[in-house]
């Protein structure tokens, strides 16, 4: 009878202590999320600046981050140029598509691309010349405020 209710005990703990337990996925989206941060911190890959023609004055200068990108699989090569929008930089491919889908419901010929260290890139538009690169990330910028403040501008180093 002891035995019975000391292992009845110790079984009630050990429910007890195994449910209070945070969730693993929760620990895995923050892992994410920092291990994304981190790879970001640490391209170090220079940015390129451009000076501002006579008829365009913007308040700052236009700055591109000059990478190597080619399409991620079955994308459409044809939507990507030399000057891009990127909107978000993922390191998994699921978060990278949600957001490709999402811009492509608003609108956007969203796609995505790969740099040479695998990050993949979301790219809502591109373009031949980065004055207009830059006014669709200013337009962007503008129709999504404050989510994609902080949309770039790619130049493929092709």
């Amino acid at each position: 009878m002891k035995k019975i209710i000391l292992a009845s005990l110790a079984l009630g703990a050990m429910l007890t202590l195994s449910s209070c337990g945070a969730k693993k996925s929760a620990y895995r989206k923050a892992y994410e999320q920092a291990k994304q941060r981190e790879i970001a911190a640490q391209d170090t890959k220079p940015a390129v600046q451009y000076e501002a023609s006579a008829a365009q004055t913007p308040a700052a200068p236009i700055t591109v981050r000059k990478e190597r990108v080619s399409t991620y699989e079955g994308e459409n090569a044809s939507h990507l140029k030399r000057f891009s929008v990127v909107v978000g930089s993922f390191q998994n491919p699921t978060n990278a598509r949600s957001l490709k889908d999402r811009m492509t419901q608003a609108g956007y010929q969203a796609v995505l691309a790969t740099n040479d260290v695998g990050m993949l890139r979301v790219i809502v538009s591109s373009f031949d010349t980065r004055e207009e690169a830059a006014a669709s990330r200013e337009a962007v910028k503008a129709r999504f405020a404050p989510e994609f403040k902080d949309a770039w501008l790619l130049e493929n180093a092709q």
